[in-house]
């Protein structure tokens, strides 16, 4: 029987029962020292011990102070323009190195201070060279930019710098004088702080509650047990025991959570009127030239899309035959599935699923997917959720929490897709445009997902199998295009807030979360008191404002990318596909708007946005039909 014939479940099954070796299955233990070293990151390749990691630091302080004193040189010509850029990248590189062996080590045991004590090492040299190094724009805009574009156009080698230079120009009306940009820089290391208050409180301090289930289990309720448990447990009761107490345990706390986010608030609100910004969003949007017409429209757009997103808790509600919805019932199937999908068969679906790409993509994939750069499993002390950190010069490294649910297979698939650009992205640019921006990271992501959703439909014809599949569509709509929305929402509710003069308290954060729940969700969704805390546990508001959005934006442009690359003519498909590669190839090389629309995306119309809209209700109805006949 050929494989495309064989039911989903046929081939999970296969694949369980293929990977024959005890260390290929998920690991019990939740000791980082007995999971195998196959499933843990491999840090020798950026630095091969602490001692190199020591000499690494000292080099890159080293070239620091050396860079310092090349103030007062760079109107002398192009050869000082060029010299300062050359070795900005040289520290560049070396921050890469050292910023990434001290925080992988980090985030895998968030309880070590030893290696805690080594990432804040790493931060205050980089906070000291941004002061010690305030002088350079300034001193950069000081030459006439007709001048500067004269040099590069005359100077093969500052050819890629040119968009990076000429950034600072467009810049310009948001950059102070020396003595303004050092005072700034002096207290960027006091402006990180809040993101290490909330990463202690919510990761090492926070001590998550046990619940027992109907069956008699006691499960802690650490990030990644209480995802599976909401994914996997059928009884309600079950889940809004556990969605209470995880939650509940941030309610705890969440007067300090609420001291640190006004403080984070004020912080931007700071900052964008010192730059001269008339709001916090201004001045969140101008770093790479993004209108305020994409975050409006989207904002817009989805908040009078939400009827189908209404019909799908409805249709929820309806086939799991409850009597109240709440949001503790949004990650159980309707429709039960006995089925694991072990971390072995999770890397060749994926694999295969991303075949469309291309052979150079795939072999790419698979070398990546080889060994040492996916640290997989859950431990004590690890970093919860699953991210990539691209290292320049060595390559991505991916942290999971992986827990063999469908779910987690999607996310290896969309993590994996942020690797897959960071290779391409360092493959074909120089250092200066390799680090390519938020506003286009999670098409590359959102696409993988995609991807594999097509190619997992295509393997079976179950019909309850076929249903999954498109509930987690749905479900892959509603958290990454409609919950992101709704964070964006509040988030910059909460900013205008301070910018406002208005008060920020717990209460009032939890009035405002709870109301967006109503307004997004309205009668369909049973909003329970514990969740107004949700927003203390969204680490994205804490660690990286105005973020969020950016998630559904790139959700519509790979949406739209995708159709493209998937019908018409054979040749327009192969555009379509040449034009995403050179996306992902692209890095940093220019405006996100401008690279998205060489490759079929425009951002600020509002029917790019409504098309997300307009597939949720599609699929919705494609739901509803497949449960009619089953």
């Amino acid at each position: 029987m050929s494989v495309k014939s064989q039911p989903l479940a046929s081939l999970v099954l296969a694949a369980a029962l293929a990977a024959s070796p005890a260390h290929a299955q998920r690991p019990e233990t939740r000791v980082r020292s007995e999971i195998p070293s196959e499933f843990r990151w491999d840090f020798t390749p950026i630095y091969p011990s602490w001692d190199a990691w020591e000499t690494g630091l000292r080099t890159m302080s080293d070239r620091m102070a050396a860079f310092a004193k090349l103030q007062g040189s760079l109107a002398s010509g192009p050869q000082a323009l060029l010299k300062a850029y050359l070795a900005y990248d040289e520290i560049g590189k070396l921050q890469y190195l050292t910023y990434s062996y001290a925080n992988l080590q980090r985030d895998v045991d968030t309880r070590d201070q030893a290696v805690a004590g080594r990432a804040q090492r790493v931060s205050a040299a980089f906070a000291q060279f941004e002061s010690a190094t305030a002088w350079f724009a300034p001193e950069l805009l000081k030459i006439p930019e007709a001048t500067v574009r004269q040099w590069i156009d005359q100077t093969p080698a500052l050819a890629p710098y040119r968009f990076t230079i000429l950034e600072n120009f467009r810049k310009q009306a948001h950059v102070l004088d020396e003595k303004g940009e050092r005072l700034l820089a002096l207290g960027s290391q006091f402006r990180d702080s809040p993101e290490g208050v909330y990463s202690e409180l919510s990761t090492s301090d926070i001590d998550f509650p046990s619940i027992t289930t109907q069956d008699g289990k006691t499960v802690k309720l650490t990030p990644g047990n209480y995802r599976e448990l909401l994914e996997t447990n059928p009884h309600q009761v079950d889940r809004a025991k556990a969605a209470a107490a995880h939650v509940g345990t941030y309610g705890k706390t969440a007067n300090t959570y609420g001291a640190i986010y006004k403080s984070i608030l004020q912080r931007d609100w700071s900052m964008a009127q010192a730059r001269n910004f008339g709001s916090t969003l201004d001045a969140a949007l101008d770093g790479n030239a993004i209108p305020r017409q994409v975050v409006e429209t989207l904002l817009e757009t989805t908040r009078a899309g939400t009827a189908p997103l209404r019909r799908y808790a409805q249709l929820r509600k309806r086939l799991l035959g409850l009597k109240d919805y709440h949001l503790y019932d949004s990650s159980v199937p309707i429709f039960r599935s006995a089925h694991k999908y072990p971390y072995a068969q999770a890397k060749q679906v994926v694999l295969e699923s991303v075949s469309p790409l291309g052979a150079a993509y795939t072999a790419g994939f698979k070398k990546f997917v080889s060994g040492g750069r996916i640290d997989v499993y859950e431990n004590e002390g690890k970093r919860s959720g699953a991210y990539q950190l691209g290292v320049y010069g060595v390559g991505p490294y991916l942290l999971l929490n992986y827990n063999d649910t469908m779910d987690s297979m999607f996310t290896f698939a969309h993590e994996a897709g942020h690797a897959m650009h960071s290779v391409l992205a360092f493959d074909k640019q120089p250092f200066a445009t390799s680090d390519y921006t938020i506003f286009v990271a999670e098409v590359a992501s959102t696409m993988n997902e995609r991807l594999l959703l097509e190619h997992l439909l295509k393997q079976t014809t179950d019909p309850k199998e076929r249903f999954l599949l498109l509930e987690h569509a749905v479900g892959q709509i509603v958290g990454t295009f409609y919950t992101q929305v709704m964070f964006a929402d509040f988030e910059l509710r909460a900013h205008r807030l301070v910018e406002q003069g208005q008060p920020v308290t717990t209460e009032v954060l939890n009035k405002l979360y709870k109301s967006l729940l109503k307004d997004y969700y309205g009668d369909a969704l049973t909003v329970d008191d514990f969740y107004q805390w949700t927003w203390a546990r969204i680490g994205h508001f804490f660690r990286s404002p105005y973020y969020v959005y950016q998630y559904a934006t790139c959700f519509a442009s790979s949406a739209q990318l995708f159709k493209a690359m998937t019908t018409g003519t054979p040749e327009s498909q192969k555009a379509a596909t040449a034009r995403y590669l050179d996306l992902l190839a692209s890095g940093g090389n220019d405006h996100p708007m401008t690279q998205l629309k060489k490759a079929g995306v425009d951002l600020t119309q509002k029917a790019t946005v409504q098309a997300v809209v307009d597939q949720l209700d599609e699929l919705v109805t494609r739901m509803e039909a497949e449960a009619r006949k089953m």
